[in-house]
């Protein structure tokens, strides 16, 4: 196996296009386990971590927040991240144990692209943009269009996840998952909620519970026409009740050794639930 240990994104991209076929390492908290139970014996591997430019972030003054594909979770559950994207701060605390948040990435989790990752849900939910670069060029494409299915996404052979591009929303927002424990554990299903008051929208995103994260179109629209965000009173219990009926029918689980589809569907018909409830309690 040969290791490359490059300092910065160009030296990077430029020993991707040497070897095309190298597996591309952040944190490893995902690649790792794989090479340990030996269901993946890479031949070159170029590290990412050395790369300072991929672990900065910034406040944009269009109102983004552009995120490094190489900051640790453990850098967004508190300060002023936290305050700017609280939804990615809890998923973040979610992310297995202290050593975990220390190396685990968004870009990692970009990267794998599993429809369990616990930051996913979020950049659906916030309409996040992907930066990627080769050799030759830049590129930006929309979170939307970026995960393709199962662990499959849209970054070509010789292109690096660089950072990605969230709105910073005037709202509530919030992020919760179930799992067979309360902590260091795989979301059997997930969801994040956010509103915009500015457009008196709400976005829900959902993980675990289909090939890809779900963006429950419907249940929003039907709830924008129930509910005026910019209220100061709680949300009526029924109308949370029925936002969460509809959440279910986005959904599309399946049956695996984690969970069965009818437990998920329950599920983020909960989670639905509890987050528009918790943003406006009674």
């Amino acid at each position: 196996m040969t290791v490359a240990l490059p300092l910065t994104i160009r030296e990077a991209v430029l020993a991707l296009s040497n070897t095309p076929d190298a597996r591309l390492i952040q944190g490893g908290t995902d690649m790792m386990v794989e090479v340990n139970f030996n269901h993946l014996k890479p031949n070159n591997i170029i590290a990412l971590r050395r790369i300072q430019e991929l672990r900065t972030w910034q406040k944009n003054a269009d109102g983004t927040v552009t995120i490094g594909a190489g900051v640790p979770y453990q850098e967004m559950e508190s300060g002023e991240l936290k305050q700017l994207v609280p939804a990615l701060a809890e998923a973040a605390r979610t992310v297995g144990s202290p050593q975990i948040r220390a190396a685990g990435t968004l870009g990692g989790n970009l990267g794998t692209c599993s429809p369990a990752g616990d930051g996913l849900p979020v950049l659906f939910a916030l309409d996040a943009v992907v930066h990627l670069q080769s050799h030759e060029a830049l590129r930006q494409i929309s979170i939307h269009e970026f995960m393709l299915g199962v662990k499959r996404n849209a970054r070509n052979a010789n292109e690096i996840i660089t950072a990605v591009t969230i709105p910073l929303l005037n709202g509530w927002q919030g992020y919760a998952k179930v799992g067979v424990r309360n902590a260091m554990v795989i979301s059997v299903a997930s969801a994040c909620l956010a509103i915009d008051k500015s457009t008196n929208s709400v976005r829900i995103g959902l993980g675990a519970v289909g090939p890809t994260i779900i963006r429950c179109r419907d249940a929003e629209s039907w709830l924008s026409q129930q509910f005026d965000f910019s209220s100061t009173t709680g949300i009526d219990g029924a109308v949370a009740k029925e936002f969460g009926r509809r959440v279910t029918l986005e959904s599309k689980p399946i049956d695996d050794h984690r969970s069965t589809a009818e437990y998920r569907r329950h599920a983020v018909g909960v989670l639905a639930q509890r987050l528009i409830t918790r943003a406006y309690p009674s």
